[in-house]
């Protein structure tokens, strides 16, 4: 009886993955081409304490090729302790008017709800000066032609929500390998959901919407008891008010970059406060996905435990195990193919080994506990 449970999560878990696989391929790559700028957009930049990774953000921000007068920059200091608005100043005193970076301006986060980015958003929202949204985080590094990419889209096609890609940088370690393919295997889901018409992941890392949509859908008004999810909840609003305008910008010149963490207690503190959050979705798509994710990885780590007291044939496991990993490596190999990192493959196999133990012990700490998140303590 339980070798038959196990079998069914298995077929249903390979239809799920080969769907997105097969969903990945339905969205179009999106190639840049050479055309006049035509949209103003408004970029929003959360930071606290972020005094580290400002530098080459800003950096980045100084090289966008994007006209200066068609953008702004909104960071948004969330009561930083550290020297973050002391370095964002002294930046912009060193660059002279032509600089992208003269379009920079500091505000100060308006706290109204228990989650302090979603207020960050919120606060920069009201001084927005243009109609198009685009957040990022102040860990990031973002590419020359990001906002080309998104105009260049916006121009043909008619979207009010945009979702793009994110992946790690400076990957130097096997902790940081693992983390690596664990976003590219959410960013291949992401793709592939909507490429089977049922978006249902994002990153706001990554992520640009019309003003005009958030105000209609009232911001993160019914999410602000959730600390995280700026992201995924605004697009289960954006797919409510209309389906046919959220699209994915599939280009390589919009990949943001960031960097993943760089200890094993940063990593599962950033994973739970993931989890946290997925219990509060509406997306009926993203609970079986997320459900038939978990049902599979304790399957098989029971299916261990069950041929190591000699319950069932070692065998057994290891046939589940090279199913699951043999339907991932598809979805994963497409992915890594479109980011150009193939090369961090040769840590899969370990990988697979290790990530049904680490998924199940990050449901787990997140079902028990609370999470501290950028040295404050929230509770689920």
């Amino acid at each position: 009886m339980i070798l038959l449970l196990f079998v069914i999560i298995l077929i249903n878990y390979v239809v799920l993955i080969g769907s997105l696989a097969f969903g990945f391929d339905k969205v179009k790559g999106f190639t840049l081409e050479d055309v006049e700028a035509k949209t103003s957009f408004s970029v929003i930049i959360p930071f606290r304490n972020e005094a580290e990774n400002l530098p080459e953000l800003l950096r980045s921000i100084a090289a966008l090729q994007y006209p200066k007068h068609l953008f702004e920059i909104i960071l948004v200091d969330d009561a930083s302790e550290d020297a973050s608005v002391a370095i964002i100043e002294a930046f912009i005193a060193a660059k002279n008017k032509a600089s992208a970076i003269s379009n920079i301006r500091i505000i100060k986060n308006v706290r109204k709800s228990h989650s302090p980015k979603k207020d960050a958003i919120t606060s920069a929202i009201q001084v927005a000066k243009y109609n198009w949204i685009v957040t990022t985080d102040a860990d990031c590094v973002l590419p020359k032609y990001w906002l080309d990419s998104f105009d260049a889209f916006l121009q043909k096609n008619n979207a009010h929500f945009i979702v793009a890609p994110v992946t790690y940088s400076k990957v130097n370690s096997f902790l940081k390998r693992f983390q690596l393919l664990d976003i590219l295997s959410l960013q291949g889901a992401t793709i592939g959901g909507f490429g089977i018409q049922k978006p249902f992941l994002c990153n706001g890392a990554n992520l640009a919407y019309k003003k005009e949509l958030f105000n209609t859908v009232k911001g993160f008004k019914g999410n602000t008891t959730i600390a995280s999810g700026d992201d995924i909840f605004l697009l289960e609003k954006a797919l409510k008010q209309d389906a046919n305008k959220v699209h994915y910008l599939k280009c390589e010149q919009a990949i943001v970059t960031t960097e993943a963490e760089k200890t094993i207690g940063h990593l599962i503190s950033q994973r739970v406060r993931w989890a946290s959050k997925s219990t509060n979705y509406k997306n009926s798509f993203a609970k079986i996905v997320g459900l038939l994710v978990l049902l599979t990885n304790a399957s098989l780590i029971c299916a261990l435990i069950l041929s190591i007291v000699g319950s069932i044939n070692f065998n057994i496991f290891l046939y589940l195990f090279l199913i699951k990993c043999s339907i991932d490596f598809l979805l994963l190999f497409k992915t890594v193919r479109f980011y150009k990192q193939e090369t961090f493959l040769s840590s899969y196999l370990f990988s697979c080994i290790l990530y049904p133990f680490f998924s199940i012990y990050v449901v787990f700490v997140s079902v028990f506990t609370n999470y501290k998140w950028k040295g404050r303590a929230f509770k689920k």
